[in-house]
């Protein structure tokens, strides 16, 4: 099984996902919170990233979707390539763009993005990882 270790960040659990800036073609790595109470399974959305991190890194935007809890409001979700490489990992998924991300992270994995993998600390407690 492949794994994919990170540091905590102010002992919060975290992972960092590479996008690709769309004209550029650079490869750009978000840091993002690991929020299993962030959505549920059948959300429409599996991340809530900054606005302009989906449109400059190729998102296309397919709705709007209501979202609640700290971000409560309606917002515009895009269709966007993601990349985690040390598990293989690389598909479109959808993200909620809005600005600004939260404080000290690029942005939020949230539960049916997690929910596709195995994930904890696996008896590191200053880690957390995702296996797949």
């Amino acid at each position: 099984m492949a794994r994919a270790q990170w540091p905590l960040q102010q002992g919060r659990p975290t992972l960092e996902v590479i996008l690709t800036h769309a004209k550029s073609g650079q490869k750009v790595v978000r840091t993002l919170l690991a929020d299993t109470g962030a959505g549920a399974e059948h959300d429409q959305f599996e991340f809530v990233l900054d606005g302009v991190d989906c449109v400059l890194c190729g998102g296309i935007p397919f709705r709007t979707v209501a979202v609640g809890g700290a971000y409560s409001g309606v917002y515009p979700a895009f269709s966007l390539p993601i990349e985690i490489p040390a598990l293989g990992f690389s598909d479109l998924v959808f993200a909620v763009g809005i600005s600004p991300p939260p404080l000290d992270f690029d942005g939020i994995a949230c539960f049916r993005f997690l929910n596709r993998f195995t994930y904890g600390n696996f008896g590191n407690k200053g880690e957390f990882a995702l296996e797949a």
